[in-house]
């Protein structure tokens, strides 16, 4: 069980969302996965929005994704906002400001986003309220779910942050990968739609282009607590439905992994 008071302040803090990973696709590729499940396997939670603007308000308020089990009392949240009158376990960390974000911000972390589907673009009013949570936020074309080095696009810029971060200043970087949302049939060659397997393969490119940011989190000599997870899956016809903002299996279960760097 991981106390996060025990990480708040002595860890650096990295929070990446796997937009739109299905469970079952992420469970395929575990064994091609070894920067994200090297240490572990997914862990089959429950999200709490069915798509990424409702799924990342819940995340930013401390209600990230749930135990897919029915004992509820297992569950210990690593977030909390203080005083709401709700029993907390004491290895939650408590917050005093309205979301998580600005409460790691008035612990002493720099705050940052790097943005990847539409909901972070900015181009628009409702695409500047998710970035609007941090005090830094970036977002590019090449950033974007039709670029297929996405990826590699985000980690780049990300490690120009890290290399302009000292050494003793906490971070707090979130990472919305874009890849896996659709399209993503330009990673499986010779496919003309999505689907599972494209989405299988988007996961194993993410995977390749995060270790290097996950090298560069441990190059500064800090201990990183790294939480990874889909804000929502989706469905490519099963019962009848596509995508998401719906509630069905496929877009309610989602892959879960907490880990140290």
């Amino acid at each position: 069980m991981t106390d996060m008071n025990a990480i708040v302040g002595t860890h650096d803090i990295l929070m990446i969302t796997l937009d739109t990973l299905r469970y079952d696709a992420a469970v395929l590729e575990e064994a091609n996965c070894p920067n994200l499940c090297g240490s572990g396997s997914w862990e089959q939670r429950h999200t709490p929005g069915s798509f990424t603007y409702a799924a990342h308000h819940a995340f930013f308020g401390g209600f990230l994704p749930t135990p897919a089990n029915t004992n509820k009392a297992e569950h210990v949240r690593l977030f909390h906002s203080r005083n709401t009158g709700m029993k907390t376990h004491p290895h939650t960390w408590l917050f005093d400001t309205p979301d998580m974000v600005s409460g790691l911000a008035a612990a002493g972390y720099q705050t940052v986003c790097i943005g990847g589907v539409i909901f972070f673009s900015k181009k628009v009013p409702l695409a500047r309220v998710l970035p609007g949570y941090f005090q830094q936020s970036y977002w590019r074309m090449t950033f974007g779910v039709t670029n297929p080095r996405s990826t590699e696009h985000q980690v780049n810029h990300a490690l120009k942050l890290l290399g302009n971060t000292p050494l003793d200043q906490r971070l707090f970087l979130f990472m919305n990968v874009s890849a896996i949302h659709g399209p993503n049939h330009m990673f499986l060659p010779g496919a003309r739609k999505d689907s599972v397997e494209s989405q299988r393969a988007a996961l194993r490119y993410a995977d390749g282009e995060l270790g290097r940011l996950f090298d560069a989190f441990r190059g500064r000599g800090n201990p990183v607590f790294c939480l990874a997870f889909s804000d929502h899956g989706t469905a490519y016809g099963e019962d009848g439905y596509q995508g998401h903002r719906l509630a069905h299996d496929t877009v309610w279960n989602v892959p879960y992994r907490e880990f140290i760097l």
